[in-house]
């Protein structure tokens, strides 16, 4: 990790579209794509769809690419990844329904190019970002600066996804990850611990670790923050450290640091946690970068990590925030809380699962008077209830899925217009009425400009920044304590028809800080002899302390401004807590630069506290920064007494009835999904499903599994029979994971043969659709068939006479048949049968024995 390029650190209901609306996350949201070429890669795939509910479609296979899983060509990205996928989405009819892309192992993690490198999931995310300098790149290195274009203009927005993309509006941006890791057994149980995460709410605390590597450990300019949110919003623990190592920690909901190397101990991790390290190569999965890789805190527990793939010099907005700890607290998913807390992701890999949301809190739904397999014709009414977990988090829109694909959306529930939010603020009530056409983001914003309005703040000595829909409220008075600052709230209905949209307050008064006063300084140029450096420190209470150095031994920068260091945490007069620590020291001259710098610190914490009033002088030859004096509060945001206010929508309870047109629907059996969405821009979905069957002509078809039933092996070829029930027909198309398996035109009945290589290991669904000429069509009930590597336990049953063995079987397996007349004799093999279903069976036709004892084994 490079660090001398760098000098500092700084209730009306509403139809409408739900286009780009959707967030939060579920299986439904996700498109999983494999690499067709690695069976590792197939059947990671299968398991995610399995674990997350996947829709069939959702599944894109990559065919052409044998290039290995380290980097492509932005030509091969282009052409092998990015224009399927689109034209699958297109095709599929999926284009506004996915925000999540999952790649699944044995796929390239780097994309080359002439103008740089990026990571995949990066370039997926919002497309790829060149570098922006080519012969004049600092130290020679072309990753180690940071084009503006590589903004992402989603990170720290707290908004839904589509309504605040990472860069232009309309183009392609998905939330990317990438499941992968040095084998299939590990990989799978990324899965299984994002999948165990959900909903635990878990009690766990998150690392923030300050190391004492200057180079990687910059973060922790930003940790205060992040912890000052947390103990605003009051129930999440995130604690900050000085630690070199995370080697003996466990039972850990997060863990962030500065580290090239270390090591981690197995189950460090609680699911749901997320964990990662600031240094040059942590996404460098494959290839010997001399560094620890993000593989470390995978295979300790974490559900998701991050690593760049490329040097990417220390620069904060190339790695994750601490505040995705913040996101994820509030409900946020594991790909959510990294792209929010990622401002220039383009050289970074995310690894994990994405829809990873150990604090989302969904609801509870249920259809009424609506049982399983009941049969819809014509135009009816469903009728369904939603209740949210609390009234914190009201549910605002339902959304109708059928068989995996959106369909409608039932209801919406803006903020409704005429809606009036109050706040009362330090003895100032501030009052804003909803406008027409807001957004819970869109009232946020509005709330926070009347907050800010001159008058208001003269009074109530209080700002406000909007960060989607949570409003930031910061002191801006010093002589008030945050518990001297009453805040509270109230909606009413206003001119409105309905009360919908609420405001929330986090306390009764804004929060104190538990940060501690902070001022860099950087001193540059080569000292001449008898050059000098002075601090003088004005302490809170009025006394003056001087700490100096003198250039008496050619000295360079460095050493000098390091024995001023060493002077002022020597200086008894400034260890008191009303004193200050001078710490983070970092040489400059060994990378060919005469400078240093340094961080004053105060040695308690508080606002007040941080008014220590320093000047750094010196000789001439300096150059100095910052020039005068100065106090302690280099970090004033952390410093300010805070509170927070959410925005949200909605209803907490939410019966609906609305008319369902089934007349252009297929007929035939269909599964209704409805999705409701909390009223914040978290959106956590609250999900209710039922099977259906739709008749509204006499058109129906049979489907039989010819060979394969409910298990078969990879090596095996299934069969499946579809017959309709009139000879008028022009296609039938038989379906699993991934699409299309095969389509018969201009035939009634049709054969199809699938085989299990193509699909790989795992359980997928087999549909046929009828279609007949004059464009009504059929959909058969779903068959599920679990394709496996290997012959699960059974049970072996006889009867006789003759002596007749049965037992589950698996389609298309080979069982060998043995038997004794001596259960201490040695078995003999008999026969061998292979069945092309679900049943085992097999006759002695020897029976002269006076007793046989037999097994059967499926030999692999």
């Amino acid at each position: 990790m490079n660090t001398y390029l760098r000098f500092a650190a700084g209730l009306a209901v509403l139809f409408i579209s739900s286009a780009g609306l959707f967030a939060g996350g579920s299986g439904l949201n996700v498109v999983v794509v494999v690499n067709q070429n690695s069976t590792n890669s197939v059947q990671l795939g299968n398991y995610y769809c399995e674990q997350r509910g996947v829709p069939p479609q959702n599944l894109l296979r990559i065919t052409n690419w044998t290039g290995g899983n380290v980097e492509w060509t932005t030509s091969d990205f282009t052409n092998s990844l990015f224009n399927p996928l689109v034209s699958m989405l297109s095709s599929r009819g999926l284009t506004n329904q996915i925000d999540y892309i999952v790649l699944s192992m044995d796929l390239p993690y780097t994309v080359t190019a002439n103008n740089g490198i990026n990571s995949t999931t990066a370039a997926l995310f919002y497309g790829f970002q060149p570098d922006d300098c080519t012969n004049n790149c600092p130290a020679g290195l072309p990753g180690c600066n940071l084009p503006d274009a590589s903004s992402n203009a989603y990170a720290f927005s707290e908004g839904i996804f589509r309504q605040t993309p990472p860069g232009a509006a309309g183009s392609n941006s998905w939330l990317v990850t990438m499941l992968t890791s040095s084998n299939l057994a590990l990989a799978e149980a990324i899965i299984d611990r994002g999948v165990a995460s959900d909903g635990t709410v878990p009690t766990q605390t998150v690392w923030l670790a300050k190391s004492s590597d200057v180079a990687r450990n910059v973060r922790y300019l930003e940790f205060d923050n992040t912890i000052f949110d947390a103990r605003v919003a009051g129930d999440f623990s995130i604690v900050r450290t000085n630690s070199d190592s995370p080697y003996g920690l466990t039972n850990l909901l997060g863990y962030q640091t500065g580290l090239a190397g270390f090591n981690i101990l197995p189950n460090a991790f609680v699911p749901g946690a997320i964990a990662d390290s600031l240094t040059s190569y942590g996404g460098v999965l494959y290839e010997n970068s001399g560094q620890t890789t993000l593989l470390a805190f995978l295979n300790a527990g974490a559900s998701g990590s991050y690593g760049t793939i490329t040097e990417p010099c220390n620069y904060l907005q190339k790695f994750p925030s601490p505040e995705d700890y913040f996101y994820q607290a509030r409900g946020f998913s594991l790909a959510e809380c990294y792209y929010l807390s990622l401002a220039n992701p383009y050289q970074g890999l995310i690894v994990g699962e994405p829809l990873a949301a150990p604090f989302a809190k969904p609801g509870a739904g249920t259809w009424n008077n609506l049982p399983a397999g009941a049969t819809l014709a014509g135009a009816t009414n469903l009728s369904i209830q939603f209740a949210a977990s609390d009234a914190r988090r009201p549910l605002q829109q339902v959304d109708l899925f059928l068989d995996g694909l959106w369909l409608q959306t039932v209801t919406n529930i803006p903020p409704q217009s005429g809606n009036v939010l109050a706040v009362f603020l330090n003895g100032q009530t501030i009052n804003y009425v909803v406008p027409s056409n807001a957004t819970v983001s869109s009232v946020a914003a509005g709330l926070a400009a009347v907050l800010n309005d001159p008058t208001n703040v003269s009074v109530t000595k209080v700002t406000a920044a909007a960060f989607g829909d949570r409003i930031e409220l910061q002191c801006t008075d010093r002589s008030q304590r945050g518990s001297q600052i009453p805040l509270s709230v109230s909606n009413s209905i206003g001119s409105g028809a309905a009360l919908t949209t609420f405001l929330a307050a986090t306390g009764t008064n804004l929060l104190d800080t538990i940060a501690f006063g902070l001022r860099n300084y950087n001193v540059s140029n080569a000292p001449n002899a008898g050059d000098y450096l002075q601090l003088s420190i004005t302490k809170t209470n009025g006394t003056v302390v001087v700490v100096s150095v003198t250039n008496n031994a050619a000295l360079n920068t460095g050493q000098l401004v390091q024995q001023l260091v060493n002077a002022v945490n020597a200086s008894a007069s400034l260890t008191t807590t009303d004193g200050l620590e001078a710490q983070d020291f970092i040489d400059y001259t060994p990378y060919g630069l005469p400078m240093a710098e340094f961080n004053l610190q105060a040695n308690a914490s508080g606002w007040n506290e941080a008014q220590i009033q320093v000047t750094l002088s010196g000789s001439s030859t300096f150059l100095i920064t910052p020039a005068g004096a100065n106090v302690l509060d280099g970090n004033l945001s952390d410093l300010q007494p805070r509170a927070h206010l959410y925005v949200t929508a909605g209803t907490t309870n939410l019966a609906l009835s609305f008319p369902f047109d089934t007349t252009s629907l297929s007929d035939g059996f269909h599964t209704l999904d409805a999705v409701a969405y909390e009223g914040t821009d978290v959106r956590t979905q609250t999900r209710a499903t039922q099977n259906v069957q739709i008749q509204n002509t006499p058109l129906g078809a049979t489907f039989t599994t010819l060979a394969g039933a409910s298990n078969t092996v990879l090596n095996f070829t299934l069969l499946f029979s579809v017959v309709a029930n009139t000879n008028t027909i022009s296609s039938i198309e038989l379906f699993s994971t991934g699409g299309s398996q095969g389509v018969v035109s201009n035939l009634s009945s049709a054969t199809f043969a699938v085989a299990a290589t193509n699909l790989g290991v795992g359980l997928h669904p087999f549909y046929a659709i009828v279609t007949r000429t004059d464009g009504v069509s059929y959909r058969t009930e779903t068959q599920w068939i679990r394709i496996g590597a290997s012959e699960p336990t059974f049970l072996l049953t006889m009867t006789a006479p003759p002596p007749s063995l049965f037992w589950p079987a698996t389609a298309g397996r080979l069982y060998q048949v043995l038997n004794a007349t001596n259960v201490t004799d040695t078995f003999q093999l008999r026969d061998a049968v292979t069945p092309s279903n679900s049943a085992g069976f097999w006759i002695d036709t020897i029976t002269g024995a006076p007793q046989q004892f037999y097994r059967v084994r499926a030999p692999q």
